[in-house]
């Protein structure tokens, strides 16, 4: 049977072509986080349960997007990449004139109630970008790699002028990721390395007061211990009363109580820790670690090196996520405000990742085995 008549049953495309694994880890880790909202939201003035049902939504929304973009397919998207990346980059652009402020970025935009954050439609842009134009334009000379970092580098700049220096971030490692993948010669990779930490302390006068503040607490969270460093360090009790099998589902106080700010967001896996301890957190690592092997098995399996790229930038934008959103919530990182993938309260960051997920099923469904191409 051939690949195109496959491809025209949804049903086979969605149980049969693609990696069951891969939806089943991300599909867990969404039922993980509704259970997490809702026990977070419980300490929360608002209903818990409506947090959910509007999770739920999202993610309901987040799948046909999924769906969408597997029925289309990445290679048919790689052909839109420059006009999406462009697109995307007008959207940031507006957000920076008529977005919505919150917790100190200017990064959403409002409609009839709903807010949209567009940086995540950003990192599927910017992945799509960077698989087409790394492949169309190999990094041989330093002039290659000032080239694709200048137009890459717009959706840097446009995201640090809202500013969200956490979605910068994620944005760089996924530059460095693809930049990797496509072959870029190894003097060049060190080189942009360099360049990054020698702009460290030169960056840093350009950080907004509460950014340099985060950073100051992140090294000692006492030194503010009712302002900037109280969320970090009632985290830090949260994860650390869980002790080795947590004190139950529903049980923390630390939520319940109202002492953990933003426990259904940004301190998540503090809710999860606390509920289900040591033992519980590795095991939701390891279904992180199962994710992201499944997805950079997709990479190395594609005979297409556009594939290759666009699927290593997605690993390092949810691997990165991943390590900061555990990281922080236990003081070992900085506070970004970054949502944990699929487990954070947002429906923004869900359908980037649902959009995310179907370019890699795509990848894997038009790069087959060769034994399944009869």
């Amino acid at each position: 049977m051939k690949l195109r008549e496959e491809k025209g049953n949804i049903l086979r495309l969605l149980f049969v072509l693609s990696d069951r694994n891969l939806l089943s880890a991300a599909v867990g880790l969404f039922l993980v986080g509704l259970f997490s909202i809702f026990s977070a939201g419980l300490g929360m003035e608002k209903n818990a349960g409506a947090f959910v049902i509007r999770q739920a939504t999202w993610g309901a929304v987040s799948f046909a997007a999924y769906v969408a973009v597997l029925r289309i397919g990445y290679t048919r998207l790689l052909d839109w990449a420059y006009r999406i990346y462009g697109i995307v980059m007008i959207l940031l652009f507006f957000v920076l004139i008529l977005g919505h402020t919150a917790k100190g970025a200017q990064s959403w935009i409002g409609l009839r109630g709903i807010r949209f954050q567009p940086t995540e439609l950003a990192k599927v842009a910017l992945g799509l970008f960077l698989a087409k134009h790394l492949c169309r334009h190999p990094v041989e000379e330093a002039k290659d790699l000032v080239g694709v970092l200048g137009l890459a580098g717009i959706s840097l700049i446009l995201v640090l002028l809202q500013p969200d220096l956490g979605s910068a971030i994620v944005l760089s490692v996924m530059i460095f990721t693809a930049l990797y993948a496509a072959g870029t010669p190894v003097r060049h990779l060190l080189g942009l390395c360099g360049a990054a930490l020698s702009a460290l302390p030169v960056a840093w006068h350009f950080l907004k007061t509460y950014q340099k503040l985060r950073l100051m607490v992140f090294l000692n969270p006492y030194i503010d211990p009712l302002g900037a460093g109280y969320n970090v360090i009632q985290s830090r009790i949260a994860v650390g009363s869980g002790r080795l099998v947590g004190k139950g589902y529903m049980l923390g106080t630390q939520s319940k109580l109202g002492f953990l700010p933003e426990p259904h967001t940004d301190f998540i896996f503090s809710v999860f820790a606390e509920e289900f301890g040591f033992l519980g957190g590795i095991a939701l690592l390891g279904l992180f670690f199962f994710l992201l092997w499944r997805i950079l098995a997709a990479g190395v399996k594609s005979r297409d090196l556009r594939g290759k790229v666009l699927v290593a930038s997605i690993a390092g934008w949810i691997w990165f996520q991943v390590l900061e959103g555990m990281a922080m919530s236990m003081g070992l990182a900085p506070v970004t405000g970054l949502p944990l993938p699929f487990l954070s309260y947002g429906g923004s960051s869900l359908l980037g990742l649902g959009i995310a997920l179907g370019l890699v099923q795509s990848v894997v469904v038009e790069n087959p085995r060769p034994d399944d191409d009869s």
